[in-house]
């Protein structure tokens, strides 16, 4: 009953998204897990004839097969491409997808260094150089205050506030912060800019 409907979909996605051949075989894999799923209640559907109902059974199927939230996730949005094709070509009058909520994705946290990692870092850079003395600072600065590389890139000692303890930053959207900095990454700015950048002015 399907089968038209896939041919359709895979010339679809050829032509009219120009998808590569392992994107387009994703997709139709994907669009098979709904047929199985049809097949296996016993549900003979056309997709002109697919309710919510139906994807939000589906949708609880592949969970009980044990599918991680991302593969359920990447399935529903093959179903909502599949169903806008539907409704270019006349296939389908109504979208079923529309309210279809995919499963929240956790989002993982960025690894980070431990404290030991961090110390070793630190222990490594080669304070007799002017290099040295810029890279402490700047790592020092990072490490206390929490900022990003592009932050601290483009921090000017115009934004620093040594005496009271704080950095003026300008993060993503051109919002503007005040960050406290720690006593030992004031040190080694404080050194930097009496040792080092005095002489490359």
């Amino acid at each position: 009953m399907w089968e038209p409907y896939k041919k359709g979909f895979k010339a679809y996605l050829q032509l009219e998204r120009s998808l590569s051949d392992n994107s387009i075989k994703a997709y139709q894999s994907d669009l098979d897990k709904l047929t199985q799923f049809l097949l296996s209640n016993d549900l003979k559907k056309a997709p002109s004839e697919i309710e919510l109902t139906h994807l939000q059974q589906f949708v609880k199927w592949i969970a009980e097969l044990g599918m991680m939230q991302t593969s359920q996730a990447r399935i529903i949005s093959a179903l909502r491409t599949f169903y806008k094709y539907c409704l270019l070509e006349d296939i389908s009058t109504t979208d079923p997808t529309a309210l279809l909520e995919a499963p929240k994705l956790k989002r993982a946290l960025p690894d980070v260094l431990s404290y030991d990692e961090i110390e070793s870092v630190m222990a490594e850079i080669d304070l007799s150089t002017p290099e040295g003395t810029r890279n402490k600072a700047i790592i020092e600065t990072m490490y206390s205050c929490g900022l990003r590389v592009s932050e601290v890139v483009n921090l000017q000692l115009s934004q620093l506030f040594l005496d009271v303890g704080f950095v003026r930053v300008i993060g993503k959207g051109n919002k503007e912060r005040l960050v406290p900095i720690g006593s030992s990454a004031i040190k080694y700015i404080g050194l930097y800019v009496a040792h080092v950048r005095v002489h490359q002015a």
